[in-house]
Formats: C-alpha cells, structure tokens, sequence
C-alpha cells in the first residue's frame, strides 16, 4: 500500500496504491462516473500510462475542494508522488512529463475599488 497527497489550485487529493487489477475509485465513484470528460479521465490516468502500471494498481482517492479540473490535477500529482514510492526510477520520467510539479497558479485576489481582480469601471475623462 503507497499512499501520498497532491494538491492543484484549491483542490488537495489523496491517493492510496495497492497492487490490484487497475481500478480507480475517486470518491467512491468509478473514475468514468465522477469525470464526466474524457480529457479529465486522461489527465488523471496519465501517470500510469506514463510508467506502463495502468492495469497493476488499484487506486483509491478522496479528492475535495476546487472544481472538476484542479481535482484532476490534484489526481494526477497525488497519484505522481505515490508512484515514486513504488519504484524509485520512475523520477525521471514523471519529472520529464511535469508531473511532480506542483501547479502553484492560484486566483488573484480581489482588490478593493475594482469589480474583479483587476477590471475596474469604465474610464471617463469628464
């Protein structure tokens, strides 16, 4: 059992591997039920497709926080870091793909006198 977290915008994931036949539960949901995008359920499967374990592991995470695509890439950076708890030699190309890089892009906060992070009201000389 290799367990690790991984985090994306507001969303944390954590992920626990266990040798199996290539289940993914995501919140006690299918992967295929929880995402309803294909391009989600790739981003999150892509590790294991990386490092060829895709049918070797059974893969339970509890994800929260966030919207559907910071919680699939919180998936695939928890899902990363348990891999190298795995097999070590799996590094290079996790680093190589990015994906032990944790997203640090977050929202700008607002600021005062502005509508948004940064549109204001429209500009008039008179």
């Amino acid at each position: 059992m290799y367990q690790a977290n991984g985090r994306r915008k507001t969303s944390t994931a954590r992920v626990i591997l266990r040798e199996g036949s290539g289940k993914i539960l995501i919140n006690n949901r299918d992967i295929d039920e929880y995402f309803n995008f294909e391009t989600l359920r790739r981003l999150a499967k892509s590790p294991l497709e990386l490092t060829d374990t895709l049918g070797k592991f059974d893969v339970t995470v509890r994800v929260q926080g966030g919207g559907y695509t910071g919680q699939a890439g919180a998936v695939r950076h928890a899902i990363s870091r348990a891999l190298l708890e795995v097999a070590p030699e799996y590094r290079a190309m996790l680093k190589q793909a990015g994906y032990l890089t944790r997203d640090s892009r977050m929202v700008e906060r607002k600021k005062y006198g502005f509508k948004k992070a940064r549109k204001s009201t429209q500009f008039s000389k008179r």
